[in-house]
């Protein structure tokens, strides 16, 4: 097992610094304006005696530790970024599908929507369906608005393949098993197979047959197996000093297949390799090469 520290920067708060929010402390130590030092904390990535915190007024006594993950430190330091160009997985006359990265909202200003009607040059292509802020992989767009129409409509039905692949916390006894469990009263189901087992963690391929809001975060907490790098449904408190370090959530849409939905007899499927994180946090956990 790799039993080197993960990077990151500790502080230890002094007499002096007791008493200081934690917002006020953060832009101080890492020289940061107080709205980046809020990002940070909103983005779950300031943790306090190895407890996230994301509470700006949260007070610091003498002797607390601060711990940044030196990639979140890095990022708000780096100045104008060259603009995202999005991978097309697939494209035909109607649809194509792109291998989303971590950080890009699927609609709305500055999302892959947004950009890839500019990277386009088509100004009305759709979403076919939404992946969480901090998901990456396969995410469907129509052209038009009738074919966007007819995707959703199928969409909604379960002739839509959707596979997923996420690391989580702790080791999973069975290869095999379901999660079959109301989620806000609607009924959510969820397939897992063990891909590889460690220590501290499992690598899942995760076949959905439902699409309820943050349905394999939240499935998978409930069986207390929460997905690696979940700021909302995860880990609160890091025992284990490699979890600081996971950037992101540790889930990604390996593939979606579906019928056409306008060409009769044709099948739609895309797939998306593993992103360069992800491979990381396998090899963290002893499943990778």
């Amino acid at each position: 097992m790799n039993e080197k520290r993960p990077a990151v920067t500790t502080y230890v708060v002094s007499k002096l610094d007791a008493g200081k929010r934690l917002q006020d402390f953060l832009s101080q130590k890492l020289s940061i304006s107080k709205r980046v030092a809020k990002n940070l904390m909103d983005d779950r990535r300031i943790w306090v005696n190895r407890r996230c915190i994301w509470m700006a007024h949260h007070e610091l006594h003498q002797g607390d530790t601060v711990e940044v993950p030196n990639q979140s430190v890095a990022a708000t330091t780096q100045t104008k970024k060259e603009p995202v160009k999005l991978r097309v997985l697939i494209e035909d006359d109607f649809y194509l599908a792109i291998d989303k990265p971590a950080g890009l909202l699927s609609v709305g200003d500055g999302s892959a929507e947004e950009l890839l009607r500019t990277q386009t040059g088509n100004s009305v292509l759709q979403a076919v369906h939404r992946l969480d802020r901090d998901t990456t992989g396969c995410m469907l767009f129509a052209k038009t608005r009738v074919a966007c129409e007819e995707a959703i409509a199928i969409w909604k039905t379960r002739r839509v393949t959707k596979l997923y692949q996420a690391i989580v916390w702790g080791s999973m006894d069975k290869g095999q098993s379901t999660i079959d469990q109301e989620l806000d009263g609607d009924r959510a189901v969820s397939h897992l197979t063990r891909q590889a087992i460690s220590k501290d963690a499992t690598f899942l391929k995760i076949r959905i047959e439902t699409g309820r809001t943050h349905q394999i975060r939240r499935h998978l907490a409930s069986i207390r197996h929460p997905v690696l790098g979940d700021r909302d449904h995860g880990v609160k408190y890091a025992r284990d000093p490699r979890l600081l370090t996971i950037p992101r959530q540790m889930l990604h849409a390996c593939e979606i297949e579906m019928p056409h939905p306008m060409m009769l007899g044709k099948t739609l499927k895309a797939h998306s390799p593993l992103p360069a994180d992800f491979r990381r946090c396998l090899k963290l956990f002893d499943m990778g090469k």
